[in-house]
């Protein structure tokens, strides 16, 4: 069954989202309050073009899916809208950036019975799959300890004439920039017990109203104690995003800018092999952001439509990332 899609947010990343769209099925309705964003996206696809993200729920009963591409701060607020209206939901990460937020949109796709995707495009990376399956398989034992990296630039013009950098839009470094380093966490290691945190904003006073580097020291349900090292204070370019996992049967590093090559292994009598080949990173013109693996969340959003299969990740799991978030910013202000 051909799929049909509405898009309300029409900035850099829903131009990836329109494109995707026209390989499962069809875009018809495109929504941004900046007409001319609006009009780049919908008449690239023949796309209706609206002002007003009440018109295109209202106008367009055939749609199937709306692609949630706003601001964080909106995401709550138009998804729990399309849901109400009838319509499946994507929402690009963060889910949200209050958990109370989260349960109401859950609470609302489960009694709309509709269902509710948030973008995890992360968890595609080739070598992230790979380190996933050996985890679930058990091949590294009992882990001990756990090592996150995230280092990135962000300029000031990024956050020029711009949402991003507010705290009731944006909501903060770890909600923007490295949510889905957060999710893979959670989807990895487990769930957080205690956590202990500081954060400064060194290079970005008076252009944005959060952090641009932070510290946090996590303990783990399963026992396992672990480390965030994060900023967006790279000079000039991203650095590295990595993740480091120490277990009594082996180490491996995720490496790269982006989670995206296999740094280090050493596993008692395994060895990871043969990994395909990943997508790039996403290129926005004047930075880059993470994997472009929305081929595959596409492709299976669409299978799990039309063919009923099992759904990879569910809107708990992008609960929980905001959850540990949250926690986050609440021992860092704390300190």
């Amino acid at each position: 069954m051909a799929l049909n899609f509405g898009i309300l947010g029409c900035g850099r990343i829903a131009q990836r989202h329109a494109l995707q769209i026209s390989q499962v099925g069809k875009l018809i309705a495109v929504c941004d309050i900046v007409e001319e964003k609006a009009m780049t996206i919908g008449n690239s696809y023949n796309a209706k073009i609206y002002t007003s993200d009440i018109e295109l729920l209202k106008t367009h009963p055939e749609i199937d899916i709306i692609v949630v591409c706003t601001p964080n701060g909106l995401h709550a607020k138009q998804s729990i809208a399309a849901l109400k209206a009838g319509f499946h939901v994507i929402c690009e990460k963060p889910m949200a950036i209050k958990v109370k937020d989260c349960e109401e949109m859950i609470t609302v796709a489960e009694s709309m019975n509709k269902k509710l995707f948030i973008v995890k495009q992360n968890r595609f990376n080739p070598p992230v799959e790979a380190v996933k399956k050996i985890l679930d398989e058990g091949r590294l034992g009992k882990l001990f300890s756990i090592q996150l990296n995230c280092f990135w630039n962000r300029n000031d013009e990024y956050y020029k004439d711009s949402w991003k950098g507010s705290i009731e839009m944006d909501g903060g470094t770890l909600y923007t920039q490295f949510s889905h380093f957060i999710d893979l966490l959670y989807w990895m290691i487990g769930d957080i017990k205690n956590v202990n945190a500081f954060a400064k904003n060194y290079n970005h006073n008076d252009i944005i109203e959060f952090e641009d580097a932070g510290v946090v020291i996590l303990e783990f349900e399963n026992g396992a104690i672990g480390t965030i090292n994060y900023t967006i204070n790279s000079f000039q370019k991203n650095m590295e995003g990595s993740l480091t996992i120490f277990g009594e049967k082996g180490t491996v590093k995720i490496g790269g800018e982006y989670l995206n090559e296999l740094e280090y292994q050493n596993i008692d009598n395994y060895k990871i092999t043969d990994l395909p080949q990943g997508n790039p990173p996403n290129n926005y013109g004047k930075y880059v952001g993470s994997m472009s693996n929305h081929d595959k969340v596409y492709a299976h959003v669409a299978d799990i439509l039309t063919n009923n299969s099992n759904a990879k990740t569910n809107s708990y799991e992008a609960l929980k990332t905001v959850e540990i978030i949250q926690k986050i910013y609440k021992a860092a202000k704390n300190n």
